[in-house]
């Protein structure tokens, strides 16, 4: 039922604003996370890229649109064992967090734990580790600042956790 109300919006939208305004790109961005979310990864993939051409041609190559667009597209590839094309997506989206917000912001430390995670199932969990090190370490920094957890603080320790099992007591440190 939410499929062709999102087109609708989309084709509204493309009228209201033309084809290439930031807005069309979260409506692309939505539009495909359904079609990903409903096995439909073929048609996901162009908006995806599309949202991203969008938002690079709207805000500069270095924008936090951009780094979500970038993540977003990265995850579709990677569920679809694309996983050395979603790498260098995931590094620059990485990048982009660092210089945008810090190396210390919680969004780094999402970007980080996607990034360790394609590392660890690539098999290279001694470069996943100290990634997902540097995850915990920003959420617990976040938590003991704001007084508050992290919504994603839970997942990045049961990663880390899971990846230190995998790993054995010789692999890292």
């Amino acid at each position: 039922e939410a499929e062709p109300l999102m087109v609708l919006a989309l084709q509204i939208d493309e009228i209201a604003f033309g084809e290439q305004h930031p807005t069309i790109a979260t409506h692309l961005n939505n539009l495909a996370m359904l079609f990903n979310n409903t096995d439909r990864n073929m048609e996901a993939e162009p908006l995806m890229r599309r949202a991203l051409e969008i938002d690079e041609a709207a805000f500069g190559k270095r924008h936090p649109a951009v780094a979500r667009d970038l993540n977003n597209l990265a995850a579709l590839l990677q569920a679809n064992d694309r996983t050395t094309e979603a790498e260098p997506l995931m590094r620059r989206a990485l990048e982009i967090g660092e210089a945008v917000f810090g190396e210390q912001h919680p969004n780094v430390a999402i970007h980080l734990n996607n990034l360790a995670a394609l590392l660890k199932n690539t098999d290279r969990s001694m470069e996943a580790e100290p990634l997902m090190r540097r995850s915990i370490d920003i959420f617990d920094s976040f938590s003991q600042q704001t007084g508050h957890e992290h919504p994603h603080f839970q997942h990045a320790k049961m990663s880390y956790q899971a990846l230190r099992r995998t790993m054995g007591p010789d692999e890292s440190d």
